[in-house]
């Protein structure tokens, strides 16, 4: 009975030499259920070999020595072919042994089946673009339509199911996935389209509500922190795969950058990896909707304290303090100076907000930048509605009404939104004089 697998196995010849018994190792890839299709494949050489089993058969074979010293045509060989000749000229095939290999670690790893697997699907993802005739009728996928809107994550999700070789890339194990990527650009594939494949991902498997669901679900993981761990994994590597600076302005909306950060902050990634992502946010921040910027999570007791806005604050500062860069021209300056005067007015309503805190955020952008003052005054007129027990008695009410006096009389360009002295004196009785005198 041991003469087939002793004739073919230099693993058996050694291991039973003078022995009737063996017991196989845990760690055999692929288990006893790989181990009875190899026994089939020694009495009988008629196995069936398939894109579900050939991986572990391969690793199998190798850990049996089942080489071309044993005998022609064994399993090695068998499966070798199998994978160059079958496998890796059909996407769907390739698919399929790459995610099986997922188990067979390292064996699969060591006998270079994810490699063969990664390249061949980049080299047919490659083509695929390249295809006329593919692409006649049916343009390539970019994000070229979300570039002037707030980002939205089922929007991006709407977009990736236009292509199913996208769909099929974004349902791999990160570390696969990246690999791919890699190869993706080895091989010479634009980046206006390597990049939205990467959005795709992390709209997948990072920023989607349903990703927690997800690995629950799998029984992988060990409640919330688990969970958390392996998204703050994929998080890191995708910011690492990212393009940065000028060349991702035109190929990846300033908003995906934003949702990054925003999930960063909650999960606590690394300080120099969250750097990077407000950099990058500053050098695009002209083409930012003020949707995007972040907000605190509802339930925060005061807003101007939150890290949501102190990042806020962070990224605003950037953006001033590199006015050398060629993106920060005057126009550009105009429409950031409109997007913060847009936030200030949303936030403004904090009642822990002090003046000088005001004061301060308001300052943050030059006067000097600002086109229109609509949105600044609206950001004031809400912060004195909601301040004015507290400005009665500030050091800082001068400045204000200095501010004020500014922006009324000695700034270029007449606001559309002035609110009336009328206006706020009947919704703030008390505030003094000195802040309303001027408002006509």
């Amino acid at each position: 009975m041991q003469q087939p697998l002793l004739s073919k196995s230099g693993y058996f010849k050694k291991a039973l030499n003078g022995s009737m018994e063996l017991k196989l190792p845990d760690n055999f890839p692929g288990g006893s259920e790989v181990f009875e299709v190899v026994a089939l494949f020694s009495y009988s050489s008629s196995v069936t070999i398939d894109p579900f089993n050939v991986a572990a058969l391969r690793c199998a074979a190798e850990f049996l020595e089942m080489t071309e010293d044993c005998g022609s045509g064994n399993l090695c060989e068998r499966a070798d072919l199998y994978l160059n000749q079958v496998v890796l000229q059909s996407w769907d095939d390739t698919l399929i042994v790459l995610q099986k290999c997922q188990t067979l670690l390292p064996w699969s790893e060591d006998l270079l089946i994810v490699s063969r697997c990664v390249e061949s699907l980049a080299f047919m993802a490659c083509m695929e673009i390249l295809d006329p005739e593919q692409r006649r009728d049916k343009p390539v996928v970019t994000l070229e339509a979300l570039a002037s809107q707030p980002w939205s994550c089922e929007a991006v999700k709407q977009i990736a199911s236009q292509d199913l070789w996208i769909k099929d890339l974004i349902a791999l194990p990160f570390e696969f996935f990246r690999r791919i990527i890699r190869s993706l650009r080895r091989q010479g594939m634009k980046e206006k389209y390597v990049s939205p494949i990467i959005v795709f991902y992390a709209n997948k498997w990072i920023l989607s509500r349903k990703t927690h669901q997800f690995w629950e679900n799998t029984g992988d993981t060990n409640g919330t922190d688990d969970v958390n761990n392996k998204i703050l994994v994929i998080l890191q590597g995708t910011i690492d795969l990212l393009p940065m600076g000028e060349k991702a302005s035109r190929v990846i909306p300033v908003g995906f950058y934003f949702a990054l950060l925003s999930r960063s902050i909650d999960l606590g990634i690394k300080d120099v990896s969250k750097k990077k992502l407000k950099d990058q946010i500053a050098s695009l921040l002209h083409l930012a909707q003020v949707d995007d910027f972040l907000l605190p999570r509802s339930g925060s007791e005061s807003i101007s304290s939150s890290v949501e806005f102190v990042t806020m604050e962070s990224i605003i500062s950037t953006y001033v303090s590199s006015k050398t860069r060629p993106n920060n021209t005057p126009l550009n300056n105009y429409i950031v100076a409109d997007l913060w005067d847009r936030y200030l007015s949303q936030i403004a309503s904090d009642p822990k907000m002090g003046p000088k805190r005001f004061m301060d955020l308001i300052e943050s952008i030059p006067i000097s930048d600002r086109q229109t003052h609509d949105h600044l005054y609206r950001a004031l007129n809400t912060f004195l509605l909601v301040s004015f027990q507290i400005l009665q008695h500030s050091p800082f009410l001068s400045s204000i009404h200095f501010l004020f006096s500014i922006l009324v009389f000695d700034m270029p360009g007449t606001p559309k939104y002035i609110p009336r002295r009328e206006d706020i004196s009947l919704q703030i009785p008390k505030l003094p004089e000195v802040i309303t005198r001027n408002m006509h």
